[in-house]
């Protein structure tokens, strides 16, 4: 299934419960051990697409990547970015070596589809599909990301800095931050901030 094909077909969630599709789907939100499974929302959006569930943590569909992002409701009515989305870890030798236009990062990012929706203050609540969208960089946008980059690359090609300077601190639209466990993680990832995502995903509610 082509890129194209899968926004049009994944846009007819729009406005939907997904928790009411969950229990058509047979999808589990909520494990035995009372845990929320983290990917249930897309695997709801793959059932819907009539692709069996990918257990890799970010479904790679080949010429399309499914991203789910959630947007909370702030106490005047508007929405809002509820965290940061991840895009992709960081491999400090490849990061360190290739070229913005090489590199994982971009190639993420150019096959995202992300479907934003609404979340309550818990599990249970009502969550509804705000949006879906395509990312595509192209002009100024293109460049500051790719300035992000280059400061994660520069960090990186240091010696007085190095793989374990890189900070959430860091960047403009895409940070790099710690992947995984919380604090003591070694690991990190490209997150895209709420900036960044504010670029594509419009958070003004249709009439």
């Amino acid at each position: 299934m082509h890129r194209n094909e899968a926004i049009a077909k994944l846009k007819e969630l729009e406005s939907q419960d997904l928790h009411l599709l969950a229990k058509q789907h047979s999808i589990t939100v909520l494990s035995s051990e009372g845990k929320v499974n983290k990917g249930w929302a897309g695997h709801i959006c793959e059932r819907h697409l009539g692709i069996p569930i990918n257990s890799s943590q970010s479904p790679n569909f080949g010429s399309w990547e499914l991203k789910s992002i959630p947007l909370k409701r702030l106490k005047n009515g508007a929405l809002a970015f509820k965290e940061t989305m991840a895009i992709t870890m960081i491999d400090p030798y490849h990061v360190a070596r290739t070229s913005f236009a090489d590199s994982h990062l971009l190639a993420k990012l150019k096959k995202a589809v992300i479907v934003a929706r609404i979340v309550g203050n818990s599990y249970d609540q009502p969550t509804y599909v705000h949006s879906v969208t395509a990312m595509d960089l192209s002009g100024e946008l293109y460049e500051a990301v790719r300035a992000d980059y280059e400061l994660v690359q520069d960090c990186l090609n240091d010696p007085k800095r190095g793989f374990s300077h890189l900070t959430g601190k860091m960047g403009v639209y895409v940070q790099p931050r710690t992947k995984g466990a919380g604090h003591g993680s070694t690991s990190r990832a490209f997150y895209a901030r709420p900036l960044f995502l504010r670029e594509f995903i419009d958070l003004e509610e249709k009439a």
